[in-house]
């Protein structure tokens, strides 16, 4: 039997296997659709969740909220996901869900062309292939970020960035330097202050850190919510945890507000109350806003620098050695393992790929001034080429799965006009997408992120790159595509 959708020939790719290509997968065969292929650069699903396995990795958000709306999961084990068990519970729920079977791995895409009203799309192995509609499920922090120290080869130890972590050099009892102190290099200065004999914690810029707690589901806890599954759904659902993710987002678009004062307040008392040492807490203290810099979330970083076993380096870094670091001062911090926790590439998104939408207009043309799309999912004159996570979308600010699947609820509907033969080409207008970044260039400099810090929000012109409006308004957005910001043929 003909598949509907090939007899219609319509056909979809999916860029990625990671939680975003997932979701989209799902959601096609959900709606009867089997005629689509996934084609991920790795050998297994997982994106982030694959690449990053250092220790003491956890998810900031609370585990019962960062899962698809549609697969609860009753065997958290802490309040804080911790990142192995995520990637099980997206191995899971694609085996669940059928959709392995429909994934290329060790399939990486290197260019997208479209011509004659089609995508084509081509492999680094030279295969092509061809679809209708593609969906950009690319994820946004991929690409790490290498940082430019002297000396990094010469180093006789372990090196290695945290989204590449070296599990076969040994940490039990050595001496490791973490360099860089985002939400990576906190949580595993957390983790390895009670493991190793020594943890060296550069630091450029101080963090402000809002506590949280982490606290294990017992067993009774996870078979109650084994034993009925709207127990998870109100977790998910908690009014209080909605509350709290919608003054946040009104707190970053507004520094003046009273939600911000609340979330300054916290921070700096839960710096004043955890950290003892008058000279190391003024090390700690941030020059800058509270949330200006992507908010660390820790229940436990205080504590762990205060350790015995640990030590805050704020001398600036001249040069790696073969024994270590040797900071400006003239010290050397003698190391057996170097951790690179220096972040990613915010502005890669699809990119290395190279991408040309109609009348030969490529991504990088499009891109010329920053990353931008309309409402981070389309891009003038590329038509049926849909991003989840794209530019200028929610990253940072509310969970990425909530992101994700608004973000799908709305171009499902483009979807719809095009399988209903409405149209054969959608995607935003120039003028659309020109008022939106007006509009949202404008809120994002009198967001906390315009704040005066340097983070990576900001792209090459210091314009805070993300979301600048609260969750709510997000989801209005969502909700219904505006058909006459849509160049629809």
């Amino acid at each position: 039997m003909i598949d509907k959708e090939q007899a219609q020939g319509l056909r979809f790719i999916i860029i990625g296997a990671g939680m975003s290509g997932i979701l989209s997968a799902i959601k096609l065969l959900d709606a009867g659709i089997s005629n689509f292929v996934v084609y991920e650069k790795a050998d297994r699903i997982g994106g982030t969740w694959r690449e990053n396995t250092y220790p003491g990795l956890t998810c900031d958000v609370p585990s019962h909220s960062y899962t698809y709306t549609f697969e609860p999961n009753p065997d958290w084990t802490r309040h804080l996901p911790p990142g192995a068990e995520i990637q099980q519970y997206f191995e899971r729920t694609t085996e669940k869900y059928g959709v392995e079977k429909h994934i290329r791995f060790n399939q990486e895409i290197t260019h997208c062309d479209f011509r004659d009203g089609q995508w084509y799309l081509q492999k680094k192995d030279g295969e092509m292939d061809k679809a209708d509609v593609v969906i950009a499920a690319t994820g946004v922090l991929h690409h790490p970020t290498l940082p430019s120290i002297a000396g990094m080869k010469d180093f006789e130890g372990s090196i290695f960035h945290t989204a590449r972590w070296d599990h076969s050099a040994p940490l039990e009892g050595k001496r490791v330097g973490i360099i860089g102190n985002g939400s990576t290099g906190v949580q595993i200065v957390s983790n390895l202050v009670h493991r190793a004999a020594k943890v060296c914690h550069f630091q450029r810029t101080p963090q402000w850190i809002m506590p949280v707690i982490n606290s294990e589901f017992s067993e009774q806890e996870r078979a109650a919510f084994r034993a009925d599954q709207q127990l998870l759904r109100d977790l998910r659902n908690d009014p209080e945890y909605v509350a709290s993710v919608e003054l946040f987002t009104q707190a970053i678009a507004d520094p003046d507000s009273e939600a911000m004062a609340q979330i300054e307040a916290v921070v700096l008392d839960n710096l004043e109350q955890s950290v003892q040492d008058p000279i190391l807490k003024e090390k700690l203290r941030p020059d800058y806003r509270a949330a200006c810099k992507r908010l660390i979330f820790s229940p436990d970083y205080y504590q762990a620098i205060q350790s015995d076993t640990a030590e805050l380096v704020t001398d600036r870094i001249h040069c790696i050695e073969a024994n270590g670091v040797r900071t400006t001062d003239g010290v050397l911090h003698e190391l057996d393992v170097i951790a690179l926790a220096t972040g990613f590439d915010a502005g890669m998104f699809m990119r290395p790929m190279a991408i040309t939408g109609r009348n030969g207009v490529t991504l990088e043309d499009a891109w010329q001034d920053r990353p931008t799309a309309y409402l981070s999912v389309t891009i003038p004159e590329f038509p049926n080429f849909f991003m989840l996570n794209g530019p200028n979308g929610p990253v940072g600010n509310f969970s990425l799965i909530d992101v994700a699947e608004l973000e799908w609820g709305y171009i499902w509907q483009l979807i719809e006009k095009l399988r209903a033969k409405e149209y054969s080409e959608i995607c935003a207008t120039q003028n659309a997408l020109e008022q939106f970044d007006k509009e949202r260039i404008a809120a994002a400099r009198k967001t906390i992120f315009g704040s005066g810090c340097k983070s990576w929000y900001l792209d090459a012109e210091g314009i805070p790159a993300t979301w600048p409006w609260s969750m709510s308004h997000f989801e209005e957005r969502m909700a219904k595509p505006d058909y006459t910001a849509m160049d629809m043929r």
